[in-house]
């Protein structure tokens, strides 16, 4: 086997463990919100008012945001691992505007990690659409943006 396809092979098995790793986050994450939502309904009681709507709307975000938040760590812990950076601050930068899919280019890896780095833009968006639809999914269902509660009730 080949340095190349070598290379290649680690690049793409470390990106699928990965990959499987957020994904399984990312879905018993939204899983425990929902869970949250759900059993605490009845204190909550979000279709009551607007401003507990509001507030469960930013629970929701809040939890997707710690949500993404882990998954940028656990690559930004994986670059450092590799010697890829120089320090974790650096990592995590660069985990961050890779996974964001930004990528500023201030901050490179090597070329040898370069198909994981890409393979990590792939998986925050895809991941930022799944928490996306989620978001709405959970906005739709409290009717939160709908204009009647905006409409005075006589």
């Amino acid at each position: 086997m080949t340095d190349e396809i070598y290379r290649l092979t680690l690049n793409l098995g470390l990106a699928t463990v990965m990959v499987v790793i957020t994904v399984t986050v990312h879905f018993f994450g939204l899983m425990l919100l929902t869970y949250v939502m759900s059993a605490s309904r009845h204190h909550l009681r979000p279709h009551e008012s607007v401003a507990r709507q509001g507030g469960l709307i930013i629970f929701v975000v809040l939890g997707i945001f710690a949500l993404v938040t882990i998954h940028i760590w656990l690559y930004a812990a994986l670059y450092r691992a590799l010697g890829e950076t120089s320090d974790f601050e650096s990592a995590l930068y660069y985990s961050t505007t890779t996974f964001t899919a930004v990528g500023f280019g201030d901050v490179l890896i090597s070329p040898r990690w370069r198909v994981l780095s890409a393979i990590e833009a792939a998986n925050g968006v895809i991941l930022l659409a799944w928490s996306t639809t989620f978001m709405l999914s959970i906005t739709s269902r409290l009717r939160v943006l709908e204009h009647d509660w905006l409409e005075r009730r006589e």
